[in-house]
């Protein structure tokens, strides 16, 4: 998990009554807004930031994640059309959670940012059978397959336990968990959790 502080948050959206209704949602649930961007522009300040909510379009995700490229920084993408060109394009792109426009309530916000600081993953659930057919297209089970110890990390992942909850469930070391998570990473040819879980999912690993 994230140091225990109050996360940071940067806000980025073309409409500005979007924008600052969600920067004052995450406000009130004690993230810290940083600042606000529309297009990216201001460019956001990633250094020490914890969550970049950005706008979805090809070319703001290219930006996005050239800015939170080795950081600790999380990405979480709203997205107006729910394309499954936009499916693909953000999960290969490792972003942390989508949330689309049309079902975005200050709850489903607060939940999803929170999610993802917390270290689990955020897919909204008439996503997934997309997904499913894209990381199936994409992705292959590893020739050795998957150990015990890495199924059940993977089941917990798919419960939405993040690495401190899979750590006390297991009685493993939270350093054991982010281990074992990177070789499944590795395994199954994937960048997020969320794809890793989709993949076992689709093949009846776990």
């Amino acid at each position: 998990m994230l140091a225990q502080r109050p996360p940071t948050v940067w806000i980025d959206d073309s409409h500005a009554i979007v924008r600052r209704g969600m920067a004052a949602c995450l406000q009130q649930a004690d993230f810290v807004v940083r600042g606000e961007s529309a297009t990216l522009a201001p460019v956001p300040v990633v250094a020490d930031l914890d969550i970049l909510v950005f706008e979805y379009g090809s070319t703001a995700l290219r930006r996005a994640v050239r800015l939170a490229e080795g950081r600790t920084t999380r990405l979480v993408a709203t997205v107006r059309d729910v394309s499954e060109q936009a499916v693909r394009e953000l999960v290969d792109a490792g972003v942390g959670a989508v949330l689309p426009h049309g079902t975005l309530t200050p709850d489903t916000l607060i939940a999803t940012v929170r999610a993802v600081v917390a270290g689990t993953v955020a897919l909204p659930g008439d996503m997934l059978a997309r997904l499913l057919l894209h990381v199936t297209q994409t992705s292959h089970l590893g020739p050795a397959g998957l150990n015990s110890r890495e199924r059940s990390v993977l089941r917990l992942l798919a419960d939405g336990l993040d690495t401190r909850g899979i750590a006390e469930d297991l009685c493993f070391s939270e350093r054991t968990v982010k281990n074992v998570v990177h070789d499944v990473l590795t395994k199954l040819n994937c960048r997020t959790r969320a794809q890793a879980v989709a993949v076992a999912t689709r093949e009846g690993v776990i």
